[in-house]
């Protein structure tokens, strides 16, 4: 196949951007109406929606057992109630214990909330009998789940990480946005991202980190890959949509569901996932 002429190639890529724009804005209306949902901190062991998708049958109890619980940490300025449709479409693969965790938007510190992190996990562990937990983390979330697993011991815990537009080498984005401490934090060279440049010889967590090319809160995009030498990372490009639309889309929740099942090592032999 030969290569578009670049005029051609760039109506392409307008047209896509105005789609995952569009998008992006639909998806933003839909979470403005579900964040109050979302408020509250989730009860303990709360059940989920674990009713067949039509076509499919629910999976034996012993294979939902077998899986470890899954944690799902939100973004920035955010709340639980973004992840209702990627919850329910684990629950619908076999997930039987699924918390999503809120914490403060007054929080400060990365440290700090992934000091939080462990203890909810300690407390998910010893509730629900497993020694390992997956977490799924959304663009900051993913970031402080991160820093657990690789600076405060949480790859003992910690089977499988994934995230989705999280600013690993941090991100330029809305500068006067960095009034925030936290913010500040998810700066390109803030001492946080320095500490998780540092050396992590041994860390178990496995860790996958879902990056979109349309991604217009992550500049440089390429700042939501891990790039470490002694982390076991994969990084899976999705095309096609944007940040807000990262824990909502159905492809990108076809592909979590795919890397956290323990025989699968990605998304898929490419490392790309297209919603185009």
């Amino acid at each position: 196949m030969g290569f578009l002429p670049l005029p051609l190639l760039r109506i392409r890529l307008s047209i896509a951007l105005l789609q995952a724009t569009a998008l992006e804005l639909a998806i933003l209306a839909g979470h403005l109406l579900l964040y109050p949902s979302g408020v509250w901190p989730e009860r303990p062991g709360r059940p989920v929606d674990d009713t067949p998708a039509p076509g499919t049958q629910a999976l034996p109890s012993a294979s939902r057992q077998a899986h470890p619980p899954v944690v799902l940490l939100h973004g920035f300025i955010d709340n639980r109630s973004v992840f209702v449709l990627l919850r329910r479409a684990l629950a619908r693969n076999g997930r039987c214990h699924i918390e999503s965790l809120n914490y403060s938007p007054l929080t400060c510190d990365i440290r700090t909330a992934a000091g939080l992190l462990g203890r909810h996990i300690e407390e998910i562990c010893a509730r629900t009998g497993h020694t390992e937990v997956d977490i799924v983390g959304h663009s900051l979330g993913g970031l402080i789940a991160r820093y657990y697993a690789q600076r405060l011991g949480g790859d003992r815990r910690v089977r499988t990480l994934v995230t989705l537009g999280t600013p690993h080498s941090g991100t330029t984005v809305a500068p006067l946005a960095s009034a925030h401490p936290i913010v500040r934090q998810m700066r390109p060279g803030s001492d946080v991202l320095e500490e998780l440049r540092r050396p992590a010889p041994g860390c178990r967590t496995r860790f996958i980190s879902f990056w979109s090319d349309l991604d217009q809160v992550m500049i440089p995009l390429e700042t939501a890959c891990i790039d470490h030498p002694d982390l076991l990372a994969k990084n899976v490009r999705v095309s096609g949509i944007g940040h807000l639309a990262l824990p909502v889309h159905p492809a990108v929740a076809a592909s979590i569901r795919q890397v956290l099942e323990p025989s699968e090592s990605g998304a898929d032999s490419s490392g790309a996932v297209s919603v185009a």
